[in-house]
C-alpha cells in the first residue's frame, strides 16, 4: 500500500464511520420512554457497522504514519492499538444491550436496564477515546501528514472526553447531561467524534488528490 493509496482507504473509512454515527445518534432520541425493539437493535445495528469502518480506519491509519514517517510508526500502532480497544468495548456493551432487548419480551431501555453497559460506553470509552485522540493527534502534529487544524482539533476533543470520565459518580439517568449514561456522555461524544472524523477524512482524500495530481507525469508535445 503506497501513500496515496493509504490515504483514500483511511479517509474513506473515516466517512463510513461518521456517516453511520449520523444516522445511530438521532435514534436515541426519537422516544422518550422506553424505545420499541425495532428502534433499539436497528441503532444498534448501525452503531455496529460505524465500529466495523472504525477498524479499518485505525489500521490504515497506523499504515499511512509508517509511510510518511517511519520513525513515528510505534505512534500510528499505539494509535491503532487504543482504536481497536475503544471498537472492542463498545461492541461488547452492544451486544450486551441486543441482547437483553432481544430476550425481554417488552419493551425496555437497555441503556438503562443493562447496568454494566454504560460504564463501558460511558467512563471507560470516554479514557480509551480521549487517549485514542490524543495519539492521533501526536501523529499528526510529528509527522505533518495533514494540516495542522486536524491535530490541535483532535487535542481538543480528547480534552472535551476527558471531562466527561468522572461521569460515573452521577447516577445513571440518561436525560442527565452528565449523568454515567447521559446524553452529553454518550450520545453528544459520539456526535463530535463523528463530525471531527468527517473534517478529518475530507482532509484526507483531498491531500490524497494534490499528491496524485503533483505526481502525475508530465507530457511534452515534441516540436516538428
Amino acid at each position: 500500500m503506497n501513500e496515496s493509496t493509504a490515504r483514500r482507504l483511511t479517509g474513506l473509512a473515516g466517512i463510513a464511520v461518521s456517516a453511520a454515527l449520523a444516522i445511530e445518534v438521532p435514534l436515541y432520541f426519537l422516544y422518550s420512554g422506553p424505545p420499541p425493539d425495532s428502534n433499539v437493535l436497528a441503532r444498534l445495528l448501525v452503531g455496529i457497522f460505524a465500529l466495523a469502518f472504525l477498524l479499518v480506519f485505525v489500521t490504515a491509519f497506523r499504515e499511512l504514519v509508517r509511510r510518511v514517517d517511519p520513525a513515528y510508526a510505534w505512534a500510528g500502532h499505539l494509535a491503532f492499538t487504543l482504536g481497536l480497544v475503544y471498537a472492542t468495548v463498545t461492541l461488547v456493551s452492544h451486544g450486551l444491550e441486543a441482547g437483553a432487548v432481544i430476550a425481554t419480551d417488552h419493551p425496555i431501555d437497555p441503556t438503562i436496564t443493562v447496568d454494566g453497559t454504560y460504564i463501558l460506553y460511558g467512563t471507560i470509552g470516554r479514557v480509551l477515546l480521549a487517549m485514542f485522540l490524543t495519539t492521533v493527534g501526536y501523529s499528526i502534529s510529528r509527522t505533518n501528514l495533514l494540516p495542522r487544524w486536524t491535530g490541535r482539533s483532535a487535542y481538543i476533543l480528547a480534552g472535551i472526553n476527558a471531562a466527561f470520565i468522572p461521569s460515573l459518580f452521577f447516577g445513571n439517568e440518561p436525560a442527565h447531561f452528565y449523568a454515567a449514561n447521559g446524553w452529553g456522555t454518550t450520545a453528544s461524544m459520539g456526535a463530535l467524534f463523528g463530525y471531527w472524523l468527517l473534517a478529518l477524512s475530507i482532509s484526507l482524500l483531498r491531500s490524497a488528490t494534490r499528491r496524485v495530481t503533483a505526481g502525475a507525469p508530465v507530457q511534452v508535445t515534441a516540436r516538428r
